[in-house]
């Protein structure tokens, strides 16, 4: 009987070994990915690709090329573009497709969305280990096309495809926002435009050009409308006034510091300039350049990819040719605190890869996101609107130099707005950043963009918008975002268990096993101390 309790209780504890090492470790590493010693090329493969495109044609072109050569190369793989309309509809189809295992292969998306798709059990692929391969990595021998080696890529773009240290991304394209200024309408109001603006200098001539004579009509344009700055990204605009006021933000373990009295001094600057009629945003009043070109509008801030909609002699126009003014257009960073020490946002899209079952074709999708940042393509893409490769090495190219030097040649190609806020981006490298990336961080970008949107819709609603207003309104941001319930966050017992959820099934049958070994334990124990009695 002795013996068979013995075997009971170390069964037992066998038993809670075995589940703590499957339940912690062994659901892991049976889907890892581990790279094939070989890409097998007797077998073919059919990869999905999910892309975002506004209508561009030309770069729905620069796609259909990149896909074209690349199967020329890799003639076993085929590649299934769709294209969507923007990356919030590439983004919420992910997240559906998660729960179904139907997962694209390669995907163009933010850093922000991969933080919410790695909450699945190895979705994404990790990326460190294939970018340095020597055979199929970046530069490697195996890889039938130049591809840049990862020292060539920009760091701070790669830098920025990282996720608690490791690589789950390549960069596709960068951006930065850029201040695009009617100088002719500066110069009317006797300013001078400085190389880097300043808060102040744009909010006091915004301030004068809302100026109107007793009909109502502007004094600068002579026309009913007029709205002096524009902002079209409010995140944008919000994230980078915190930056460069060196306010908090967030922390990268996702603990929301946005709520804070550097942010309240901000939405009073917004109250006051709203107030005056000089400041609205595009999800209030309507796309900037469409203002910019018709004469309506003194600064408006949007992305340098968006720098062929902006200016007189723009090659892609939203308004009637008859509603355009001419004008002289010039393009500088985001206003400034401290134009001594620019700061500025990187965004852009990238290129992520998922994991699938087959190692063999999560390969193949790896050769073909890493041929989206060979010089031809990024080049090619590039030269489409006002962005930057990624790689110092398409960047050096002389295709790429030589589009640079022919600046201003013509409205199209070579469009001079369009190079120019390229050339910002690249001379301005070093002094851009990016916000922290964790599962929450994209609700948190929309939160700080919100609050600049309802602060400017309450003014344009004659509402009071004082202390007790912003108060209120940072409560409403954080219930609405479910900020509270990103991690970090500091909560109550009884919140914290609510958030947790239910216990996973192994960790359920894990505390049984547990339990039961401790019973036999002390049964065991018992049973001997009432024999050494009786002995006694």
């Amino acid at each position: 009987m002795r013996k068979n309790m013995k075997k009971a209780v170390c069964l037992a504890l066998l038993a809670v070994l075995c589940l703590c090492l499957t339940g912690c470790h062994g659901s892991q590493d049976s889907s890892a990915f581990v790279i094939p010693d070989n890409f097998d090329t007797s077998r073919n493969y059919e990869l999905t690709f999910w892309a975002k495109n506004d209508t561009n044609k030309v770069q729905t072109a620069v796609y259909t090329k990149a896909i074209s050569d690349f199967e020329s190369l890799y003639p076993n793989i085929k590649v299934n573009m769709r294209l969507y309309t923007d990356y919030s509809r590439i983004y919420n189809d992910v997240i559906t497709n998660i729960a179904t295992d139907t997962t694209p292969n390669v995907c163009i998306t933010y850093p922000d969305h991969i933080a919410t798709y790695l909450t699945g059990s190895h979705v994404m692929t990790p990326l460190d280990d294939l970018i340095a391969n020597g055979k199929y990595g970046l530069g490697g021998s195996e890889v039938r096309f130049d591809s840049p080696k990862a020292e060539e890529v920009v760091p701070q773009f790669l830098e920025e495809c990282k996720i608690g240290g490791i690589t789950y991304a390549l960069p596709f394209m960068r951006s930065t926002e850029a201040l695009y200024i009617n100088k002719t309408f500066v110069e009317a109001l006797g300013y001078t435009v400085p190389d880097v603006p300043t808060w102040d200098f744009v909010w006091e001539v915004s301030d004068k050009a809302a100026a109107k004579d007793e009909s109502g009509t502007f004094l600068l344009n002579g026309q009913k409308t007029m709205i002096p700055f524009i902002y079209k990204s409010t995140d944008n605009m919000m994230i980078q006034m915190l930056k460069q006021k060196n306010a908090p933000y967030s922390t990268a373990d996702g603990e929301i510091q946005i709520f804070n009295d550097v942010t309240k001094e901000m939405l009073f600057t917004v109250r006051d300039h709203v107030q005056q009629g000089s400041f609205s945003t595009f999800k209030i009043s309507s796309y900037p350049g469409n203002f910019l070109n018709a004469g309506q509008c003194v600064f408006a801030v949007d992305s340098t990819a968006g720098a062929t909609w902006m200016g007189a002699d723009a090659p892609n126009m939203d308004i009637a040719a008859d509603q355009v003014v001419d004008f002289e257009l010039v393009v500088r960073p985001v206003p400034q605190f401290d134009p001594e020490n620019p700061v500025m946002i990187s965004q852009g899209p990238s290129v992520c890869v998922f994991n699938k079952q087959d190692p063999q074709e999560v390969l193949a999708s790896w050769l073909f996101a890493q041929f989206l940042i060979s010089d031809e393509a990024q080049t090619g893409y590039a030269m489409t609107e006002g962005y930057v490769p990624v790689t110092l090495k398409a960047q050096q190219t002389e295709v790429y130099q030589d589009y640079l030097s022919r600046k201003g040649e013509d409205n199209n190609d070579h469009y001079s707005i369009k190079i120019d806020a390229s050339e910002l981006l690249m001379n301005n490298t070093d002094h851009t950043f990016v916000t922290p990336v964790f599962n929450g961080s994209a609700s948190l970008r929309d939160a700080a963009g919100q609050l600049i949107e309802e602060v400017t819709k309450s003014v344009r609603r004659k509402k009071t918008v004082d202390d007790a207003y912003i108060d209120s309104l940072y409560g409403q941001i954080n219930s609405l975002y479910r900020l509270d319930q990103i991690g970090g966050q500091a909560g109550n017992i009884s919140d914290a268990k609510k958030e947790l959820g239910p216990l996973p099934g192994t960790a359920v049958t894990l505390l049984a096993v547990l339990a039961v070994a401790w019973v036999l334990i002390g049964a065991y124990w018992v049973r001997t101390k009432v024999k050494e009695k009786k002995k006694e």
